[in-house]
């Protein structure tokens, strides 16, 4: 017997809901039925990049995004059911990430916001709703983030072996699965988010570099880089986590102040410190991986990909197709799991990920009815 859950997910690039059917056993293994995807409206994007980037925060503005982002995520949800042929009471439950506007872990006091009005979501689905899987685990004194290396030991840890599963998504986060069946996981710095900022700077027509073509195009500009690897997230020992309030257009142009620097030397800069900064936490680990496995928006930066197969040698690299999980739908698939951690009062966090001082079950539940 199973259960069905719909994961939605949205990250710090706000480009798309990303919204998973996951059929889940009663041992808590997962298996993906549909999926589906909608871009967020232009005029939705710009209002919640135009939030992420102030603290003047306006009452109704933010009331205003969190009602539209919950309408934009009901109205994925009709479109997956449809697409499966699934009825709304065959789902156990929605498992919504929701949109982080803010994520500050360090601050006191400590705190992560995301938005999308989980009654509106299951007023307009007719389907439960479990929400707000970060907050607790920063009541316990965690980073609230990454939350997804539990699902990641779930799925993907295998028996005598080490494996890091890398998630290139805005920011980048590390997962070691240890031979012995250790689990250490933190986030590593930025991955697309800044490539993605620059990008959208010089040509607003555009959401990111396709196919690497303007980084390709760029030279490497080591004195750059070396500033940019400068900043402290990078020196931070784990548990640690980060968002686009540390790595921002702002903090970008600010390190680029004074130099004359072609967009195109710079996206390729951009995406070495990516790169870079990755083999580098993975340094950092217990023990030498034997393979890492990748997966988010990044595996399809044929530039990053490269760079990463080259400079992490003698590890092999792969994606997680090749353990039988799509990487573009590996974070929506995981908040379906948390969302079955949540039914079945399992805790959803990992302390020696987080930093919390205990484990926790994660998240709300808001009924249909």
């Amino acid at each position: 017997m199973f259960q069905r859950y719909i994961g939605l997910m949205s990250g710090t690039s706000m480009d798309a809901v990303d919204a998973a059917l996951v059929q889940i056993d009663a041992q808590g293994t997962p298996r993906l039925e549909a999926h589906h995807s909608l871009s967020f409206p232009p005029e939705l994007r710009t209002r919640l990049l135009a939030l992420s980037h102030t603290d003047n925060w306006q009452a109704d503005e933010l009331a205003g995004l969190d009602i539209a982002f919950s309408e934009l995520s009901a109205e994925v949800v009709r479109q997956l059911l449809e697409q499966a042929d699934i009825t709304a009471k065959e789902v156990t439950a929605i498992a919504s990430h929701g949109q982080t506007v803010r994520h500050k872990p360090n601050s006191i006091p400590a705190y992560t916001c995301q938005i999308g009005d989980p009654t509106r979501l299951a007023l307009g689905t007719g389907i439960d709703v479990i929400y707000d899987f970060r907050r607790k685990d920063i009541a316990a004194g965690g980073q609230g983030a990454p939350l997804v290396p539990a699902f990641h030991k779930q799925v993907f840890a295998r028996k005598n072996q080490s494996i890091a599963v890398i998630n290139l998504g805005g920011i980048a986060n590390v997962t070691w699965l240890g031979h012995e069946g250790q689990l250490l996981g933190f986030d590593t710095g930025p991955a697309n988010t800044l490539l993605d900022q620059w990008v959208q700077h010089n040509d607003s027509s555009k959401s990111f570099d396709k196919n690497a073509q303007l980084a390709s195009a760029g030279k490497l500009q080591p004195e750059l880089l070396r500033r940019l690897l400068q900043h402290p997230f990078f020196a931070k020992p784990a548990p640690k986590s980060t968002g686009r309030e540390e790595f921002n257009l702002n903090w970008l142009q600010q390190q680029l102040a004074g130099q004359d620097i072609s967009p195109a030397d710079i996206q390729r800069t951009l995406t070495e410190l990516t790169a870079i900064s990755i083999k580098d936490a993975l340094t950092t680990l217990p023990q030498q991986p034997d393979t890492a496995y990748f997966c988010g928006g990044g595996t399809r930066n044929p530039l990053l990909m490269e760079r990463l197969t080259e400079l992490l040698a003698p590890i092999q690299c792969d994606t997680t197709a090749s353990l039988g999980v799509d990487p573009q739908w590996v974070e929506a698939i995981a908040f379906a799991w948390l969302g079955w951690c949540y039914e079945h009062k399992k805790p959803g966090n990992q302390p020696e990920v987080t930093g919390a001082s205990h484990p926790v079950v994660l998240g709300a539940k808001v009924l249909h009815q």
